[in-house]
């Protein structure tokens, strides 16, 4: 009940909590703060991963021109104003979006902020020898100019009626140009101490990154706003498990925020009952689902062939596909590793409920189903092992996810499943910090996708997915040319998906734009790209002693660190 209130009740506790309540005082005067993100950032370049964890952490320190409040209202950062049509600041044709930069900001090492350090990050980020993980934010974009120091002009290649992708949200932030000058293309991965640590806008800096481990932070002595951030010091720790995690938030206060505790909702409970901190919650748009490869993953392909090269041997076969997704016990999954903070799903964009899909179906498993499916495809066990057979290949998954006890529940009842209808899995799971990192000669991240399917969770920053249903485009597939930066993991490719994603950004009409995003949701699910499996609420932990917390599903989660302060006794 404690959660299903928490879930309810994050937008009344963010009313109840405004930033006004941090007591005014001197900056750095609550001390040390400590968070937990059992998946560890392996790097502070947003651009260069497309972990979650990664972004966050590096949300301390660079940011966007503007980004989401805890609603999923556009609000300025960097800027006295979002541009809109009505202000101006979008042209009636809807071609272009003019920035109006915040006056006498600076960077952390005291150099002036200017237009130019927006123009240099589109430039990185969409270097064609480059990979950059948010390429997608960019998308449709024909120059970002510079008239004066204050001002970047976004000039796109059509009518763009949400302009709001380049440098909005935590996705999408700004890289000092005087720092990053020499990593640009294919030197970007190459350049570690930049990559490691940044020079930012933002409330912190960084004093010492151990990847993988531990990051410290300290308050920025150049931010824009007096007496803040209230916390002298951030340690960062990951690594570890959201078990472990929760419990040093919640039972013995070792931590003060804890990110992701996916975790069941009986272990939660418990948790809360240590009476040392409580959990946060809320609904947006992450979905845990099962991304089908539709290249070939086999070892025994070359460096530039693996994953690359198309077809799947049997997973493009709709069949196939369909059978595993009708084997599935959705109410089961969400039972077992949610509880009130899991609803079944067969959407890839389940909210907002605009441009949520009301296509599909796939709250009753149907085992029998799915073996007639395959039977009548001809996909026949011919040999008696158990294992059916396509075209003298057996339907045996390499199926690989990160190291959690959720997904491990996850990946065994899956397991099952799908032997029920002749298909065999091998699991693999691996650490978090390695599979969401974005280490181009690691065979183990999610981008390289080194399996045939692999399980993970994922969301967009603001309540219009069209940059996020941009990761289904042809030309968003990682690969070694793109240093296996990229955001359309599967390797989905159809003409008629990208002729639909370049309708949508160029309608206005809100109703339109939900037919044509539910359109791209369907042509994901129907064609192969991934079998969708639980909408999950975003669930973390702060301690009772944390104030100004105000959980965001639709920016980064440490979106308003610097309004965070220590509650005295």
């Amino acid at each position: 009940m404690k959660l299903m209130t928490a879930l309810l009740g994050a937008a009344a506790a963010v009313a109840m909590t405004p930033m006004a309540m941090a007591a005014d005082g001197e900056r750095g005067r609550d001390g040390e703060v400590k968070i937990i993100y059992w998946q560890a950032p392996s790097i502070l370049n947003t651009y260069l991963s497309g972990g979650t964890k990664d972004s966050e952490a590096a949300s301390l320190v660079i940011e966007p021109l503007a980004r989401y409040d805890t609603e999923g209202v556009l609000v300025p950062y960097l800027v006295d104003e979002v541009p809109t049509v009505a202000n101006g600041g979008v042209s009636e044709d809807l071609t272009q979006i003019t920035w109006k930069i915040t006056p006498g900001l600076v960077w952390s090492d005291g150099t002036a902020f200017t237009s130019a350090d927006a123009k240099f990050t589109y430039e990185y980020c969409t270097h064609p020898e480059g990979g950059c993980a948010y390429a997608t934010k960019y998308e449709g974009v024909k120059s970002v100019e510079t008239p004066d120091d204050l001002t970047v002009v976004v000039t796109f290649d059509k009518p763009t009626p949400n302009p709001y992708g380049p440098f909005v949200g935590s996705e999408a932030p700004i890289l000092q140009a005087a720092q990053f000058a020499d990593c640009i293309g294919p030197k970007a991965p190459e350049c570690t101490e930049e990559n490691f640590n940044p020079i930012g806008t933002g409330p912190f800096t960084v004093t010492e990154f151990k990847p993988n481990d531990v990051i410290t932070f300290a308050a920025n002595e150049n931010y824009r706003e007096a007496g803040k951030p209230a916390f002298a010091k951030v340690t960062f720790k990951g690594g570890g498990d959201a078990t472990a995690a929760g419990r040093a938030v919640m039972e013995t206060g070792e931590f003060d925020y804890a990110w992701n505790l996916q975790l069941a909702p009986d272990v939660i409970a418990k948790m809360e009952e240590g009476g040392k901190g409580t959990p946060v919650a809320g609904f947006g748009p992450l979905v845990e689902r099962i991304m089908l490869n539709n290249t070939n993953p086999d070892p025994a392909l070359g460096p530039d062939e693996r994953s690359v090269i198309k077809p799947h041997p049997f997973l493009g076969d709709p069949a196939v596909y369909k059978a595993m997704s009708l084997a599935i016990d959705r109410p089961l999954l969400v039972e077992v590793g949610y509880g009130q903070a899991g609803k079944v799903t067969c959407n890839w964009v389940p909210v907002p409920a605009n441009y949520a899909s009301t296509t599909f179906t796939c709250d009753t498993q149907d085992i029998a189903g799915a073996n007639k499916m395959l039977d009548d495809a001809g996909i026949v066990d011919t040999d008696g092992d158990g294992v059916r057979e396509k075209d003298g290949v057996p339907l045996k998954v390499l199926y690989q996810t990160s190291t959690n006890a959720v997904r491990q529940d996850f990946q065994a009842l899956i397991k099952q499943w799908w032997s029920e209808i002749g298909i065999e899995a091998e699991l693999r799971n691996i650490d978090a910090s390695v599979f969401f990192g974005g280490d181009p000669g690691s065979p183990d991240t999610f981008q390289k996708f080194y399996a045939d399917v692999e399980m993970y969770a994922n969301t967009f920053n603001g309540t219009d997915p069209q940059s996020y249903l941009g990761n289904g485009l042809c030309d968003k597939a990682p690969s070694p040319a793109t240093q296996w930066q990229g955001e359309n993991v599967s390797r989905f490719c159809m003409e008629e998906f990208d002729a639909i994603h370049a309708e949508l950004a160029n309608t206005a009409d809100i109703a339109k734009r939900g037919e044509l995003a539910a359109k791209l949701n369907d042509l994901m699910i129907e064609n192969g790209g991934m079998i969708p499996l639980v909408h999950r609420g975003r669930l973390s932990a702060h301690a009772n002693s944390l104030g100004g917390v105000a959980l965001n599903v639709w920016d980064s989660e440490l979106w308003n660190i610097a309004d965070w302060y220590r509650i005295s006794n």
